[in-house]
């Protein structure tokens, strides 16, 4: 079952129906040769998407960064996630001085139904701006595994950084889906400030 849908997502679900409806009447009309009718309603559904990005805009502007300690929950609608340490450990496969780095992640599940969130992902980024993704297969349980009700468990994912980064933050994320850059208020919306928990980094024995 997913995280569930927040008033921001059911908003832009809504929308989304009433503008495929609208396009619809919109290609009937023209079918019908009421080009005039036809042009007046594809001109409402321009102007209420231009109000509604306005807004979006606007908030996103508005918004400021968000620093969020290790060991404080960051939730996702039911599902909440916690960075709880960050490893460097040895690699055998890091080249020109790369470094890799697991971070520990506990998700806990604070609702009464299995929850998952196929589209969530980590990444890392450092003080200049450079991001790291995780490294494919070495992570073991991952961010968008199904949670039981009232249970938590733990995704270590694996980052291999430049020998140079510093300041490093976690970043979780959607990435770059579209129902979420268009959803008023939500972290991952178009030009909203970043969420991030700075790392401190232990060496893994």
């Amino acid at each position: 079952m997913w995280t569930g849908i927040s008033w921001p997502g059911f908003l832009l679900l809504v929308l989304a129906a009433w503008t495929v409806v609208g396009a619809l009447g919109v290609g009937f009309s023209l079918k019908r040769g009421e080009r005039t009718k036809a042009l007046r309603d594809l001109g409402w559904i321009v102007a209420v998407w231009m109000i509604y990005l306005a807004v979006l805009v606007g908030v996103s502007v508005s918004s400021r960064p968000r620093s969020v300690a290790m060991g404080q929950e960051q939730c996702f609608g039911k599902l909440c996630l916690t960075a709880i340490k960050a490893e460097a450990r040895p690699s055998f496969l890091a080249r020109q001085g790369e470094r890799d780095l697991r971070v520990s992640i506990r998700m806990t599940n604070h609702s009464d139904r299995r929850l998952e969130d196929h589209g969530l992902e980590a990444h890392l980024e450092d003080s200049r701006g450079r991001r790291w993704y995780e490294v494919p297969g070495l992570g073991g349980v991952r961010l968008s595994t199904t949670v039981g009700a009232g249970e938590s468990m733990v995704s270590a994912p694996v980052f291999r950084v430049a020998p140079d980064a510093a300041g490093l933050r976690l970043v979780l994320s959607h990435g770059r889906s579209v129902t979420y850059l268009l959803r008023i208020g939500d972290r991952d919306s178009l030009l909203h400030a970043p969420v991030y928990t700075p790392l401190a980094i232990s060496e893994e024995p």
